[in-house]
Protein backbone atom coordinates (compact mmCIF):
# COMPACT_ATOMS: atom_id res chain seq x y z
CA UNK A 1 0.00 0.00 0.00
CA UNK A 2 3.33 2.02 0.32
CA UNK A 3 2.70 3.52 -3.55
CA UNK A 4 -0.80 4.14 -2.70
CA UNK A 5 -0.36 5.83 0.37
CA UNK A 6 2.36 8.14 -1.23
CA UNK A 7 0.66 8.94 -4.80
CA UNK A 8 -2.48 10.36 -2.63
CA UNK A 9 -0.19 12.18 -1.06
CA UNK A 10 1.60 13.77 -3.89
CA UNK A 11 -2.35 14.38 -4.77
CA UNK A 12 -2.38 16.54 -1.55
CA UNK A 13 0.92 18.07 -1.39
CA UNK A 14 0.05 19.53 -5.15
CA UNK A 15 -3.01 20.63 -4.47
CA UNK A 16 -1.69 22.49 -1.75
CA UNK A 17 1.01 24.26 -3.76
CA UNK A 18 -1.49 24.98 -6.59
CA UNK A 19 -4.23 26.51 -3.55
CA UNK A 20 -1.07 28.89 -2.41
CA UNK A 21 -0.55 29.86 -5.87
CA UNK A 22 -3.85 30.46 -6.15
CA UNK A 23 -4.40 33.16 -4.12
CA UNK A 24 -1.79 35.72 -5.81
CA UNK A 25 -3.51 34.84 -9.13
CA UNK A 26 -6.17 37.73 -10.37
CA UNK A 27 -9.68 35.74 -11.30
CA UNK A 28 -9.81 36.32 -14.57
CA UNK A 29 -6.61 34.18 -15.23
CA UNK A 30 -8.03 31.69 -13.43
CA UNK A 31 -11.09 31.64 -15.31
CA UNK A 32 -9.08 31.79 -18.83
CA UNK A 33 -6.56 28.81 -17.11
CA UNK A 34 -10.12 27.00 -16.46
CA UNK A 35 -11.14 27.04 -20.18
CA UNK A 36 -7.64 26.08 -20.82
CA UNK A 37 -7.41 23.00 -18.45
CA UNK A 38 -11.17 21.99 -19.74
CA UNK A 39 -9.84 22.07 -23.37
CA UNK A 40 -6.77 20.07 -22.12
CA UNK A 41 -9.06 17.54 -20.29
CA UNK A 42 -11.17 16.96 -23.42
CA UNK A 43 -7.55 16.11 -25.74
CA UNK A 44 -6.77 13.65 -22.68
CA UNK A 45 -10.89 11.86 -23.24
CA UNK A 46 -10.49 12.38 -27.37
CA UNK A 47 -6.64 10.38 -26.87
CA UNK A 48 -8.46 7.93 -24.27
CA UNK A 49 -11.21 6.91 -26.37
CA UNK A 50 -8.71 5.39 -29.01
CA UNK A 51 -7.67 2.96 -26.88
CA UNK A 52 -10.93 1.37 -26.91
CA UNK A 53 -11.49 -2.15 -28.68
CA UNK A 54 -14.74 -3.15 -28.63
CA UNK A 55 -17.53 -0.56 -29.49
CA UNK A 56 -20.24 -2.68 -28.01
CA UNK A 57 -18.85 -2.99 -24.71
CA UNK A 58 -18.23 0.38 -24.96
CA UNK A 59 -22.11 1.28 -25.57
CA UNK A 60 -23.05 -1.17 -22.92
CA UNK A 61 -20.92 0.13 -20.56
CA UNK A 62 -21.46 3.94 -20.48
CA UNK A 63 -25.81 2.74 -21.14
CA UNK A 64 -26.16 0.50 -18.10
CA UNK A 65 -23.25 2.88 -16.10
CA UNK A 66 -25.57 5.35 -16.53
CA UNK A 67 -29.07 3.57 -15.57
CA UNK A 68 -27.01 2.77 -12.20
CA UNK A 69 -25.92 6.12 -11.41
CA UNK A 70 -29.17 7.59 -12.58
CA UNK A 71 -31.11 5.03 -9.97
CA UNK A 72 -28.30 5.73 -7.43
CA UNK A 73 -28.54 9.18 -8.20
CA UNK A 74 -24.93 9.63 -7.52
CA UNK A 75 -24.48 12.83 -8.77
CA UNK A 76 -26.54 14.47 -6.26
CA UNK A 77 -24.62 12.55 -3.91
CA UNK A 78 -21.59 14.12 -4.97
CA UNK A 79 -22.70 17.52 -5.38
CA UNK A 80 -23.84 17.54 -1.38
CA UNK A 81 -20.37 16.21 -0.83
CA UNK A 82 -18.97 18.67 -2.91
CA UNK A 83 -21.03 21.76 -1.34
CA UNK A 84 -20.38 20.37 2.30
CA UNK A 85 -17.05 20.84 1.46
CA UNK A 86 -17.80 24.31 0.33
CA UNK A 87 -19.33 25.23 3.47
CA UNK A 88 -16.86 23.60 5.47
CA UNK A 89 -13.90 25.66 4.06
CA UNK A 90 -15.70 28.84 3.04
CA UNK A 91 -14.61 28.72 -0.77
CA UNK A 92 -16.29 30.94 -3.09
CA UNK A 93 -18.51 30.49 -6.13
CA UNK A 94 -18.45 33.38 -8.86
CA UNK A 95 -17.11 31.89 -11.95
CA UNK A 96 -14.92 29.57 -10.25
CA UNK A 97 -15.00 26.00 -10.49
CA UNK A 98 -17.44 24.47 -7.89
CA UNK A 99 -16.06 22.02 -5.44
CA UNK A 100 -17.22 19.15 -7.15
CA UNK A 101 -15.89 19.48 -10.46
CA UNK A 102 -12.61 19.34 -8.98
CA UNK A 103 -13.00 16.40 -7.43
CA UNK A 104 -14.96 14.59 -9.64
CA UNK A 105 -11.91 16.13 -12.51
CA UNK A 106 -9.36 14.93 -10.32
CA UNK A 107 -10.79 11.44 -9.61
CA UNK A 108 -10.93 10.98 -13.11
CA UNK A 109 -7.97 12.24 -14.28
CA UNK A 110 -5.89 10.53 -11.36
CA UNK A 111 -7.46 7.25 -11.69
CA UNK A 112 -8.52 6.51 -15.10
CA UNK A 113 -5.94 4.81 -17.48
CA UNK A 114 -3.71 1.94 -17.35
CA UNK A 115 -0.74 3.14 -15.56
CA UNK A 116 -2.80 3.48 -12.23
CA UNK A 117 -4.42 -0.03 -12.66
CA UNK A 118 -1.32 -1.78 -14.06
CA UNK A 119 0.87 -0.02 -10.82
CA UNK A 120 -1.58 -1.09 -8.48
CA UNK A 121 -1.99 -4.42 -10.03
CA UNK A 122 1.58 -5.02 -9.59
CA UNK A 123 1.83 -3.91 -6.07
CA UNK A 124 -0.70 -5.80 -4.95
CA UNK A 125 0.60 -8.94 -6.64
CA UNK A 126 4.22 -8.38 -6.58
CA UNK A 127 4.74 -5.82 -4.03
CA UNK A 128 6.26 -3.14 -6.87
CA UNK A 129 5.38 -0.06 -6.42
CA UNK A 130 7.78 1.14 -8.93
CA UNK A 131 5.09 2.19 -11.81
CA UNK A 132 3.12 4.11 -8.87
CA UNK A 133 5.81 5.93 -7.80
CA UNK A 134 6.34 6.90 -10.69
CA UNK A 135 2.69 8.60 -11.70
CA UNK A 136 2.94 9.90 -7.63
CA UNK A 137 5.09 12.20 -9.78
CA UNK A 138 3.10 13.25 -12.27
CA UNK A 139 0.41 13.66 -10.16
CA UNK A 140 2.20 15.95 -8.37
CA UNK A 141 2.35 18.71 -11.29
CA UNK A 142 -0.78 17.47 -13.07
CA UNK A 143 -2.92 18.48 -9.20
CA UNK A 144 -0.48 21.50 -8.05
CA UNK A 145 -1.97 22.66 -11.96
CA UNK A 146 -5.63 21.55 -11.19
CA UNK A 147 -5.89 23.12 -8.35
CA UNK A 148 -4.65 26.61 -9.58
CA UNK A 149 -8.54 26.47 -11.60
CA UNK A 150 -10.41 24.15 -9.89
CA UNK A 151 -9.88 25.02 -6.16
CA UNK A 152 -9.75 22.71 -3.02
CA UNK A 153 -11.98 19.89 -4.92
CA UNK A 154 -8.94 18.70 -6.93
CA UNK A 155 -6.89 18.34 -3.03
CA UNK A 156 -9.70 15.77 -1.57
CA UNK A 157 -9.73 13.58 -5.13
CA UNK A 158 -6.71 12.15 -3.18
CA UNK A 159 -9.15 10.16 -0.93
CA UNK A 160 -10.63 8.64 -4.44
CA UNK A 161 -7.04 7.52 -4.76
CA UNK A 162 -6.52 6.17 -1.94
CA UNK A 163 -9.90 4.20 -2.14
CA UNK A 164 -9.77 3.51 -6.05
CA UNK A 165 -6.45 2.20 -5.87
CA UNK A 166 -6.20 0.89 -3.07
CA UNK A 167 -9.28 -1.60 -3.89
CA UNK A 168 -6.87 -2.62 -6.37
CA UNK A 169 -4.24 -3.38 -4.55
CA UNK A 170 -6.52 -5.53 -1.34
CA UNK A 171 -8.11 -7.00 -4.20
CA UNK A 172 -5.22 -7.99 -7.04
CA UNK A 173 -5.49 -11.51 -6.64
CA UNK A 174 -8.71 -11.87 -7.11
CA UNK A 175 -9.20 -8.71 -10.00
CA UNK A 176 -6.05 -10.23 -11.92
CA UNK A 177 -8.24 -12.75 -13.68
CA UNK A 178 -10.70 -9.87 -15.33
CA UNK A 179 -8.55 -6.72 -15.27
CA UNK A 180 -6.78 -8.09 -18.29
CA UNK A 181 -5.25 -6.24 -21.06
CA UNK A 182 -8.23 -6.23 -22.89
CA UNK A 183 -10.14 -4.70 -19.70
CA UNK A 184 -8.28 -1.90 -19.08
CA UNK A 185 -8.27 -0.55 -22.79
CA UNK A 186 -12.43 -0.76 -21.94
CA UNK A 187 -12.18 0.88 -19.06
CA UNK A 188 -9.51 3.84 -19.95
CA UNK A 189 -12.66 3.72 -22.99
CA UNK A 190 -15.26 4.08 -21.31
CA UNK A 191 -13.47 6.68 -18.30
CA UNK A 192 -12.07 8.68 -21.27
CA UNK A 193 -15.53 9.16 -22.63
CA UNK A 194 -16.59 10.51 -19.46
CA UNK A 195 -13.98 12.87 -18.94
CA UNK A 196 -14.54 14.06 -22.38
CA UNK A 197 -17.77 15.48 -20.89
CA UNK A 198 -16.59 17.08 -18.22
CA UNK A 199 -14.32 19.19 -19.78
CA UNK A 200 -17.40 20.14 -22.26
CA UNK A 201 -18.74 20.91 -18.60
CA UNK A 202 -15.08 22.95 -17.78
CA UNK A 203 -15.70 24.95 -21.18
CA UNK A 204 -18.75 25.68 -19.97
CA UNK A 205 -20.49 23.83 -23.10
CA UNK A 206 -22.23 21.56 -21.50
CA UNK A 207 -23.74 20.95 -17.93
CA UNK A 208 -23.53 16.75 -18.28
CA UNK A 209 -23.92 14.70 -15.04
CA UNK A 210 -20.99 13.13 -14.80
CA UNK A 211 -21.01 11.60 -11.78
CA UNK A 212 -23.81 9.51 -13.15
CA UNK A 213 -21.50 7.74 -15.81
CA UNK A 214 -18.99 7.12 -13.51
CA UNK A 215 -20.39 3.12 -12.76
CA UNK A 216 -19.32 2.45 -16.71
CA UNK A 217 -15.76 2.15 -15.27
CA UNK A 218 -16.88 -0.86 -13.03
CA UNK A 219 -19.48 -2.20 -15.54
CA UNK A 220 -16.57 -2.34 -18.63
CA UNK A 221 -14.13 -5.00 -17.29
CA UNK A 222 -17.24 -7.05 -16.21
CA UNK A 223 -18.56 -7.39 -19.84
CA UNK A 224 -14.99 -7.63 -21.30
CA UNK A 225 -14.96 -10.50 -18.55
CA UNK A 226 -18.35 -11.52 -19.34
CA UNK A 227 -17.43 -11.95 -23.28
CA UNK A 228 -14.28 -13.97 -22.79
CA UNK A 229 -16.49 -16.58 -21.15
CA UNK A 230 -18.92 -16.63 -23.88
CA UNK A 231 -16.22 -16.95 -26.56
CA UNK A 232 -14.39 -19.81 -24.96
CA UNK A 233 -17.74 -21.58 -24.98
CA UNK A 234 -18.51 -20.81 -28.67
Amino acid sequence: MIGVLINAAAVIIGSLIGLLFKKGIPERFTDAIMIGIGLCTVYIGISGTLKGENTLILIFSIVTGTIIGTLMDIDKRVNAFGEWIGKRFKTTSGNSASVTEGFVTGSLLFCIGAMTIVGSLNAGLAGDNEMLFTKSVLDLISSAILSVSLGIGVLFSASFVLVFQGSIVLLAQFLKPILTDSAIAEITCAGSLIIIALGLNLIGITKIKVANYLPAIIVAPILCWVATLINRVA
